[in-house]
């Protein structure tokens, strides 16, 4: 059972204070008592419970002030004691909830400052040395040496390009345009490109994401006349980011698959793209999808495969989460499977 509230107290505190004052007055009435030491004593009487009522109060408000301006100081270490049950227990109990988020969040920024330094700290510190090295004489200009440092700024771009668009989706500035198209035609021309990338950037000797060249893409739909509602660039986004950590994680010469299924849901749609790398552990399956993690492997597992900067399967998250579907790691026999669910075009009221 609930304690009496605030407002409660309050009133009884009037109450209280009215019975006082009448029953002394009748008490002054019975016994010839002058007014002026009634008055008084029911004046201190009335006092002292209001003094105790008030402190009942004040006491945890000064408490959740100080909290709040050390909150507001940036140290989000300190809580507001819970031991009541009235509207004040609720405003300490949002209190704390609130500074457990804003404790979160700055943990999560100094995370991803650190984070972003680290990566950007590699392509800059390998271009530095490149042209350091020409311009003291040490290297020459040649076409092999300008490659090494074209891989590097090309690392650089990607990073900054991901970091721009993990950016906006945060911000809500990332609209979705919507139509419906036909899913075999549209998923092949994916393929296609990433196979395309990667052969040109194994041409001109550039590292980095998709340079594999000895992995089989292959692409299963059913019906071949499957068609989704959904943007076309955004679920680009999807495919390609998930080809290319599943390309990254390949052994030689491996085989990756994307397929593509109605849902169980009416004009749903079910995407899974499954490798046959070592897998992703079950206690990480929950971490995959945040934000430069690369999981419980600290190295890549093919040639030609960089490690990636952690950014991808976070960008795939979020630009499926745009279209309300769901993304996760499935149960697989070998290698990992993700599985995309992405929901129909909702149908308008008749």
């Amino acid at each position: 059972m609930r304690p009496f509230s605030v407002k409660t107290k309050l009133g009884a505190l009037v109450v209280i204070s009215v019975l006082i004052t009448t029953g002394l007055s009748m008490i002054a009435v019975h016994t010839k008592t002058e007014l002026r030491f009634i008055t008084v004593f029911s004046m201190i009487a009335t006092l002292l419970i209001t003094q105790f009522v008030a402190h009942s109060l004040t006491a945890p408000l000064d408490e959740m002030n100080a909290v709040a301006r050390s909150i507001s100081h940036g140290d989000y270490t300190r809580r507001v004691r819970e031991n009541r049950r009235d509207e004040l227990g609720d405003l300490a109990q949002t209190i704390n909830v609130m500074a457990d988020e804003l404790e979160a969040q700055d943990a999560q920024r100094k995370e991803l400052v650190a984070n972003v330094s680290h990566e950007l700290r590699t392509p800059i510190a390998g271009l530095r040395a490149v042209l350091e090295n020409v311009v003291d004489g040490i290297a020459e200009a040649d076409p092999e040496t300008m490659r090494t440092a074209l891989k590097q700024t090309e690392r650089l771009g990607r990073l900054v390009e991901t970091l721009l668009d993990l950016s906006r989706l945060d911000n809500g500035v990332v609209p979705l345009r919507k139509r419906r198209f036909e899913v075999w035609p549209y998923l092949s021309g994916v393929l296609k490109e990433a196979n395309m990338v990667a052969s040109a950037r194994a041409t001109m000797g550039s590292g980095g994401s998709h340079t594999r060249t000895d992995v089989h893409l292959h692409l299963d739909v059913c019906p071949p006349e499957l068609t989704v509602h959904a943007d076309p660039e955004r679920i680009h986004q999807v495919v390609a980011n998930l080809i290319d950590n599943a390309v990254k994680h390949s052994p030689p010469h491996g085989r990756v698959t994307v397929k593509a299924r109605r849902g169980t849901q009416p004009d749903s749609l079910e995407l899974e793209v499954l490798d046959e790398g070592p897998g992703i552990p079950r206690s990480e399956w929950h971490r995959v999808f945040e934000r430069f993690n690369r999981g419980a492997v600290r190295r890549p597992h093919g040639p030609g495969s960089d490690g990636g900067t952690g950014l991808g399967l976070a960008i795939a998250r979020w630009a499926v989460d745009l279209h309300g579907g769901r993304i996760g790691v499935a149960e697989s026999e070998r290698g990992c499977r993700i599985l995309i669910t992405l929901p129909g075009e909702p149908s308008l009221p008749s």
